[in-house]
């Protein structure tokens, strides 16, 4: 599977969960330890653990793909699933907004997936 094949399969997994505001962020040509960041959230720790565990079961169930490791989910405030070319973050709406990973980023190539509802996040970290 390519790397830009996983991060949609991802968006795909986190929109089935109704994940909100997702992001795909194309990291291939800024940095070399990853190629893309995929970012969303849940409204509650709950829901971003579901998000978490439907990507985690939907890429192990139709792709064979595991994490290198995942961080963050017993708190699930903000989850990290490092798959090496793609990381997930998964986030409740304040801690995303106060950490505004897409901002860090600047001007990197973006992709919104079309069925990612949006949430109340401030249009200061909106994409």
């Amino acid at each position: 599977m390519r790397t830009g094949q996983l991060a949609e399969a991802i968006c795909e997994l986190a929109v089935d969960k109704k994940a909100l505001d997702i992001v795909e962020l194309d990291l291939r040509d800024v940095i070399d330890y990853t190629d893309f960041f995929v970012i969303c959230s849940g409204t509650s720790d709950r829901q971003v653990k579901a998000i978490c565990d439907g990507i985690l079961l939907g890429l192990k169930e139709r792709h064979g793909v595991r994490p290198e490791r995942v961080e963050g989910l017993t708190q699930a405030r903000w989850v990290l699933m490092d798959y090496l070319d793609v990381v997930v973050h998964v986030f409740v709406p304040e801690v995303r907004e106060f950490y505004g990973l897409e901002r860090l980023w600047g001007e990197v190539p973006r992709r919104l997936a079309a069925s990612g509802r949006p949430s109340s996040l401030s249009a200061s970290s909106a994409v």
